[in-house]
This record gives C-alpha cells, sequence and structure tokens, in this order.
C-alpha cells in the first residue's frame, strides 16, 4: 500500500535562501502559519515562513479535510464562522480546485446519551444561526443510504464543507507567495534570539534572521521548540491512522461519523476513512510533566487513548530526543524534517471491516492509500493563540487538537491582527497562554 505522498524525499518547491532581516518569521509551514503569513503580506508586511521540511507535510496535509461548524467549542464557533467565509474567498484567489465543496457534516446517533450532547450543541447553534438540525432515526437513514444499523438519529450542519487539504495547503502557500510571502523550505528554524525581553530574531540552520516579531505555529513541534525558551505549554501529540479508498458510489456527498469510523467522500470519488475518537499516545517526558492537567480529558474519555511507552527515535516527545541545544548546533528539527509516523495495519483492517460492516452495499473496498499522523492536542480541547507575556513579539498558535484544518484561516487572520497590535474582532481569553499556569481550571472542549 502506497505510504502518503508528501515526505522530506519529496522536491523542495520553496528553495529560499532566507532573508537577512525580516519584521515578521514564521516557525511551521502548516495551515496556520501559511495562512497568517498570507494575511500579514496582503496588509504589507514583510514576512518569512520557515518550514523544516516541506509545505503541509504534517498535519495539515493527513487530516481528515472536514470543514465544519458542527460541534465546534463555543468560543470557536465565530471564528470558525468566519474561516467558513475565508475558505470561499482565498479559494477563488488562489485560483486552484482544492476540493472546496459544501455538502455538509453528519454526526450520527447511537443512544439516548449522544442525541443529549447534540441537543447541548443546538443551543450554541441557535445563537448564531446556524442550520444545524436534529435528525429522528428515519430522517437520518434516508440522509446516508444504505447503512446496515439503524441510529437513534443525527446531527447534520448542511452548510458545513470538505477540502482535499494536501492540495489545499500547498494552495494557497503558492498564493501566499504571490502575495509577497518569503517561504522556505528545508530551513529548521533552531532557536530565537531574546534580548531584554523582547524577540530579536530566529537563528536557523542557514544562519540568522532579524526580525521584532516571530510566531511559533510548528503543530506537533511547538512544545519542544518553545521550552528551549522557557515557555512552558502543555502540548502532547497523538498518533492516528487513516485511509482513502478507491473510487466508490455515493453514499453521502459529505462527512459523517459514529462511535467507531468516519468516512469523507472525497474529490477523487473514494472516500477519507479513519476511527471515530480513537488514538495512539507514545509516553515521554512531557507526557508525565504535565499529565495532571490532562486528567479532565482522561476521565470524560477513559477509553479514547491507546498507550506505547516510548515514541520512536526523533519524535517530538521521546526520550532520546534532545531538549537542549545551541544555535550553530544541530537541532532535532533538522534530524526529523517530515513527522511521517507509518499507519497502524491492524487499525487499517479494523477501519475498512467496519466501513464495510456499515455499507454492505460495498462488495469490494480496497484502500489505495493508509497514512499516520500527529495531532499537537491541548488537554481542554481548544487551541492556544496568544502572545508570550514575558518575551515581547513572540506569538504562540498551536495545539490545535484535531481541529485545525477547518478553522486554519480563521486563525490565520487573528493572528494576523494579534500579531500587528490590531483588534482581533473575537474574544481570545479561551485559547490564552495563562490558563494553564494561573489556577484555571481545565474546562473541557466538545470531543464531537
Amino acid at each position: 500500500m502506497p505510504t502518503f505522498p508528501f515526505s522530506e524525499t519529496d522536491p523542495i518547491r520553496h528553495p529560499g535562501p532566507p532573508p537577512k532581516a525580516s519584521e515578521v518569521v514564521i516557525v511551521g509551514g502548516g495551515i496556520i502559519g501559511v495562512t497568517t503569513a498570507l494575511f500579514l503580506a496582503q496588509r504589507n508586511i514583510p514576512v518569512t515562513l520557515l518550514e523544516k521540511g516541506r509545505i503541509a507535510a504534517e498535519q495539515s496535509s493527513r487530516n481528515w479535510g472536514w470543514i465544519r461548524k458542527q460541534g465546534r467549542d463555543a468560543d470557536e464557533l465565530p471564528i470558525v464562522i468566519e474561516a467558513i467565509r475565508l475558505w470561499r474567498q482565498l479559494a477563488e484567489e488562489c485560483g486552484e480546485d482544492i476540493g472546496l465543496t459544501q455538502t455538509g457534516v453528519t454526526y450520527l446517533a447511537k443512544t439516548d446519551k449522544d442525541m443529549a450532547g447534540f441537543e447541548a450543541f443546538m443551543k450554541i447553534a441557535a445563537i448564531h444561526a446556524l442550520d444545524t438540525r436534529l435528525l429522528d432515526a428515519d430522517e437520518t437513514a434516508t440522509l446516508i443510504k444504505g447503512m446496515s444499523r439503524k441510529f437513534k438519529g443525527a446531527m447534520t450542519t448542511p452548510s458545513d464543507m470538505r477540502a482535499e487539504p494536501w492540495l489545499a495547503v500547498p494552495a494557497l502557500a503558492r498564493l501566499a507567495v504571490r502575495k509577497g510571502v518569503k517561504i522556505v523550505e528545508n530551513c529548521a528554524a533552531r532557536t530565537l534570539e531574546i534580548s531584554d525581553g523582547k524577540v530579536k530574531g530566529v537563528w536557523t540552520e542557514t544562519g540568522y534572521i532579524e526580525a521584532s516579531s516571530v510566531l511559533v505555529a510548528g503543530g506537533a513541534w511547538s512544545s519542544l521548540f518553545l521550552r528551549r525558551h522557557g515557555v512552558s505549554i502543555p502540548q502532547l501529540s497523538v498518533r492516528v491512522t487513516a485511509a482513502a479508498t478507491d473510487p466508490l458510489a455515493e453514499i453521502y456527498a459529505g462527512a459523517a461519523t459514529d462511535e467507531h469510523i468516519a468516512f469523507r467522500r472525497r474529490q477523487d470519488g473514494g472516500y477519507t476513512l479513519a476511527a471515530g475518537g480513537s488514538h495512539l499516545h507514545y509516553l515521554g517526558p512531557d507526557a508525565f510533566r504535565h499529565a495532571t492537567k490532562y486528567l479532565p480529558a482522561l476521565r470524560d474519555n477513559p477509553l479514547g487513548t491507546r498507550y506505547f511507552p516510548f515514541a520512536p527515535s526523533g519524535y517530538p516527545d521521546a526520550w532520546s530526543t534532545p531538549r537542549d541545544w545551541a544555535p550553530d548546533s544541530h537541532s532535532p528539527f533538522e534530524r526529523m524534517r517530515v513527522l511521517d509516523p507509518a499507519p497502524e495495519p491492524a487499525r487499517l483492517r479494523s477501519i475498512k471491516r467496519k466501513f464495510k460492516h456499515l455499507f454492505p452495499q460495498f462488495e469490494r473496498v480496497r484502500l489505495k492509500a493508509g497514512w499516520g499522523g500527529m495531532i499537537d492536542a491541548m488537554p481542554d480541547v481548544v487551541p492556544i493563540v496568544d502572545h508570550v507575556a514575558a518575551v515581547g513579539g513572540l506569538f504562540v498558535a498551536t495545539g490545535m487538537s484535531g481541529h485545525g484544518f477547518g478553522i486554519g484561516p480563521g486563525i490565520g487572520r487573528v493572528v494576523a491582527d494579534l500579531i500587528q497590535g490590531n483588534q482581533t474582532g473575537h474574544d481570545l481569553s479561551r485559547f490564552r497562554l495563562s490558563r494553564f499556569h494561573d489556577g484555571s481550571p481545565v474546562r473541557l472542549g466538545p470531543a464531537l
């Protein structure tokens, strides 16, 4: 079975070299970094984006491709609503087919408890005038035909969308370059230069870039990079497996999930499949350091996470990964250009079996590709989007907790204004860095 197409052996599309100075430097070439750079460049702000490997090679291209308002944390929802508008705008501006389609998202309910959870979100949906609605058992069977089991009901939002992540983020990066962003692939940011409590620049593997503002949007690597500078965030990474089928008849044009299987119609006529609510966590130093902050999430879903005692060599929280290095020495980010976990063979077999069980009309389901990904997770399942109070000019946007692709353009616009000192138009207090250090209780976002 072919592996995921992005790897460090792929051609470098944005070779650099980096400039000697840039008003803003962004560390990380995923959806958050790329869209932030794009919005800054639209305002004529000189910005350089550094990517240690390849644009979108990690979770920004490995996600399910859902662009949803449904099931969001109440504080994320206004930003997602803006992101939906921005996705349409950016898709038109980039002039490439990224598979952006309004086809809806549906959650399937097995139990009355599931339906009660959906009803709780309906109150949030009503505040924002979403088109989300609840379906009964018969309406659910009519919406998604051919399912082998009868569900209690469902929650669906017809205006939600989908896109192909491996097309969308590179296309947005090309748009950013046309707008003036300097993107440099295969160029790791090693350390920050900080003096008198302020960012002065970034040391990279190819030299120094003077900068007055730096955004760390490194996904699974953000915690490791920031800890080197005394900034502690309780971010961990979990491994997930996904797959793509060969073309199949259409059972539902959008994306849907129950407790066992998640599926999304793809642009190529197949489906992207994943296990609903299941992931693998590698135990490492950060896992033990931040364990108490994750207790509420563990109590809420004790069976959702499987554990392995150590990560593969070079992973962000592996026991052997260095936690300190000099600006002129080889960093962990150069040792692993692309975090490319292999898909779990047993998980792929399980995904295929559960999809076929739910849709027995498919006599043959062939998985044409399988891949793994590492999701940057936070204890409360919502991100950090903030400046670092102790270091002037340092900003963080990370811990998207598997929700980053859909909300990406909204976060990018917000962070661009945050960096400029403008009003962001949204209440970001839910996403502040200090919530993990000021004694605030962990308030779980929805795991929908």
